[in-house]
């Protein structure tokens, strides 16, 4: 009917009418030749069927006044019913087929040539010149000589809208993805059948499928869902022009998990909340140059960066830290690991750049530069490190050295004056030797002469003091608050969001190693969590701060929550572990940093156990409950040094260890050299040396002549206490070297006691002898 298929039938030019003419005579026997043949072949085609139906109902209904009641009755009133339906589902059809007929030929042909599609249908529109059609698969609105269309399943209706410009009309508010307006009713019954018939067209669209009858009462009421899954292209100006959007819905934006994918190669996949990415997403763009991409697995917030991402560049820089509005923002590390340039960078950004205090390392140069940093540049104090063990503290301007420093050399010399890029002195300067003599005067430095002075050299080794090997930098020049503020910062917004669970995913993230990891723990905080993890939930710890606020239990609470990924505090270590390997282990390994790193550990005791408290603070207010007063009455400071501190400090013990030994380097060769001297001795003699007292030596169990015992019991002396001490070697943990050395100690004290035949507490003028005899014993 609505694509006249019985007229173009029954022209005699048609195919079909030539190839079947004697088959459709027969059919239309029954008709004069006054009527069309058009009109015939319509009628004989669809009037056996209603007939067929009709006579069924008859039937049925004969049926029904004769049964009695019971199951068989009910059976043919339900079969009565349905045919019932299909005889006006038939009509009802064959009216919508003509409406649409008489539409196409009202509407000019460039609409038509663009709306008709053959199966399209019209269910209904408004009578001012046809404005509004609403059609079984698309709303299409006329205005003037072009129209619009709308894919119903993208269409929502808000009937809860009242348009406030005009308050005497009936309005509802159609949304699609991106569009919004709104049609007007005279009065609310019109309202309600266009709210009735918009909803019921949506549905429909969205089933795949037809109310049945049409008008009939099957689907009626059910509004369609808010929620829904499709594919979009966005048309107009705007941040996703010509995207293509697969996934969530609701109220016509994006919500929920998508993906985004732009002509360019750009593409998004993630969440998103109210038509803006939000939460977890993964953001490919590809680089103009070259076939290479720039992939950002990041937090986003509001349609922008916002917390913890990994971003890996296609020029193989990776960079792992926090964003703010698309940008680098707060701490980061950017590492190049192309071998070309190999650098490092862990520190503060600003605005995309490296800003504020950060250490630098350049693989191919060895060094290291620890400092403040302006717009990407070198600017402000700094100490740089080298491979060779040169270290060196210089102002510097946009990368350049400026003014004098302080140069301090491997033979424990100090230069303080100017130098240039390749370290030779220049101008003014004072040089300390390391045997306190001291040079003072102009340097200057000729090509293929050397180095030259002109001034006063000073041997009166006055000043020769400590001072030149243990010179320790950077406590004035970046005090312990100035330094990894944007590790701090990101804690304390998560406690001022009062720890929102969003906001804790993207607070710190350094716990986790690669990108993919990144994803499983999205994925895993928005699953449901296994069993094992549970305590680990925000409201689960804040609970469990409050249970545990008595000293014992805090000590054992926080060391739990330090080691764990997942808690908080344990995230903020940590970042900071990581800050200050960046910082001081491999070339930073210098001894002039060593009182820099013990304050910057200290500090981290202080600021963890502030957080403690705010997170405490926290749990505490959301429970209605006031902070209870330290009872002890220790400050802050005093319970973070005892309490914290014990626990974070084998987190930092391989480099704190090496700075250690850097720094006691002196001390410590002249003791080796002691102990291989004593270690030359044969027992006896050194015992004797060592003027240990003949009662004491365990030597009562053999009696032989001097000569053989001699031999014999050559390094057998204070066996098991030598063995015991060379354990000492296997440890990393003081504590655990602490326990080996009281473990000697009781060894010795045992073999005198067994010695002298009774128990015997040794004095300290005995212990020591012996304990020197046992120490180079073990070596």
């Amino acid at each position: 009917v609505v694509v006249h298929g019985f007229e173009h039938a029954t022209k005699s030019k048609s195919e079909a009418w030539k190839h079947h003419k004697t088959v459709l005579k027969q059919f239309l026997t029954d008709f004069t030749s006054e009527t069309s043949m058009s009109l015939a072949l319509y009628t004989v085609l669809h009037k056996p069927i209603r007939d067929h139906i009709e006579q069924y109902v008859l039937l049925l209904t004969k049926l029904n006044e004769v049964l009695k009641e019971g199951s068989e009755k009910d059976v043919v009133t339900s079969a009565i019913k349905e045919y019932v339906k299909l005889e006006s589902f038939i009509s009802q059809v064959l009216d919508e087929a003509c409406f649409t007929k008489s539409l196409w030929k009202s509407l000019s042909y460039k609409f038509t040539d663009m709306l008709c599609v053959p199966e399209r249908r019209i269910s209904a529109s408004t009578n001012r010149s046809d404005r509004i059609l609403l059609f079984d698969d698309v709303l299409v609105l006329i205005q003037g000589n072009s129209f619009q269309s709308f894919d119903l399943k993208l269409v929502w209706v808000d009937e809860n809208h009242r348009e406030k410009s005009a308050p005497g009309l009936y309005g509802l508010r159609i949304i699609t993805p991106e569009e919004t307006f709104f049609l007007s009713a005279k009065d609310p019954q019109m309202k309600a059948v266009w709210q009735w018939k918009l909803n019921q067209a949506v549905r429909q669209a969205l089933n795949g499928k037809r109310d049945f009858p049409l008008w009939g009462k099957t689907g009626e009421g059910t509004e369609p869902p808010s929620c829904r899954f499709f594919t979009y292209v966005f048309r107009l100006e705007g941040k996703f022009k010509s995207a293509t959007y697969e996934g969530e819905w609701h109220w016509g934006k994006p919500h929920g998990k998508g993906t985004l994918k732009w002509r360019d190669g750009r593409n998004h996949v993630g969440d998103f909340k109210e038509g803006l990415e939000h939460g977890f997403g993964i953001c490919l763009v590809p680089r103009r140059s070259e076939d290479r991409y720039d992939c950002y697995k990041c937090h986003w917030y509001e349609g922008k960066m916002r917390g913890y991402g990994i971003c890996e560049y296609g020029n193989d820089m990776v960079y792992k830290g926090y964003f703010k509005d698309d940008m680098r923002q707060g701490f980061g590390i950017l590492e190049n690991v192309s071998p070309e340039h190999p650098f490092k960078y862990t520190g503060q950004w600003e605005n995309d750049k490296k800003n504020g205090y950060g250490v630098w390392e350049d693989k191919d140069r060895g060094e290291r530069y620890i400092g403040t940093w302006l717009d990407d540049h070198k600017h402000g104090q700094g100490i740089v490190v080298t491979q060779s063990g040169v270290c060196y503290q210089r102002t510097f301007h946009a990368d350049k050295m400026v003014g004098s420093g302080i140069l301090l050399l491997e033979d424990d010399s100090v230069y303080e004056g100017n130098f240039t890029e390749d370290l030779t002195f220049v101008g003014k300067g004072k040089l300390s030797f390391a045997n306190g003599f001291i040079l003072e005067g102009t340097f200057t430095n000729k090509s293929g002469q050397g180095l030259q002075t002109h001034g006063i050299l000073n041997t009166s080794n006055e000043q020769l003091d400590n001072r030149i090997t243990k010179a320790q930098l950077g406590l004035e020049e970046f005090p312990v608050e100035k330094r990894w503020k944007g590790i701090y910062d990101q804690f304390l917004e998560f406690i001022h969001s009062g720890c929102k669970e969003e906001t804790e995913e993207s607070f710190t993230g350094f716990h986790i190693r690669t990108s993919k990891e990144l994803r499983k723990s999205q994925e895993y905080l928005f699953c449901q969590r296994g069993t094992e993890d549970v305590s680990w939930k925000i409201e689960d710890i804040l609970e469990e701060l409050v249970q545990h606020q008595a000293l014992g239990s805090l000590q054992s609470y926080l060391e739990k929550a330090l080691k764990s990924s997942l808690h908080p505090l344990g995230k903020l270590l940590k970042a900071l572990t990581i800050a200050f390997q960046a910082t001081y282990s491999g070339i930073g390994a210098n001894r002039h940093l060593l009182t820099m790193a013990q304050e910057e550990v200290k500090y981290y005791a202080k600021k963890i156990w502030e957080f403690y408290q705010g997170l405490l603070h926290l749990a505490l207010e959301q429970k209605g409950q006031l902070p209870t007063k330290s009872l002890d009455g220790d400050t802050s400071d005093q319970r973070a040094y005892s309490v914290v501190l014990p626990l974070i400090l084998p987190c930092f013990y391989p480099e704190l260890f090496m700075l250690y030994m850097l720094y006691h380097e002196r001390e410590d060769d002249l003791y080796c050299q002691g102990i291989v001297d004593l270690s030359l001795f044969p027992d006896i003699k050194l015992l004797e040396f060592l003027d240990v007292q003949k009662h004491l030596w365990p030597l009562k169990d053999l009696t032989l002549t001097t000569n053989q015992r001699r031999s014999l019991i050559k390094d057998k002396c204070f066996l098991s206490a030598t063995e015991c001490l060379q354990k000492l070697i296997t440890t990393v943990d003081p504590r655990e070297k602490l326990v080996i050395l009281q473990k000697t100690y009781e060894e010795i004290e045992s073999t005198v006691s067994r010695v002298v035949e009774k128990d015997y507490k040794l004095p300290m003028d005995d212990l020591l002898p012996l304990l020197m005899y046992v120490v180079s014993r073990a070596k």
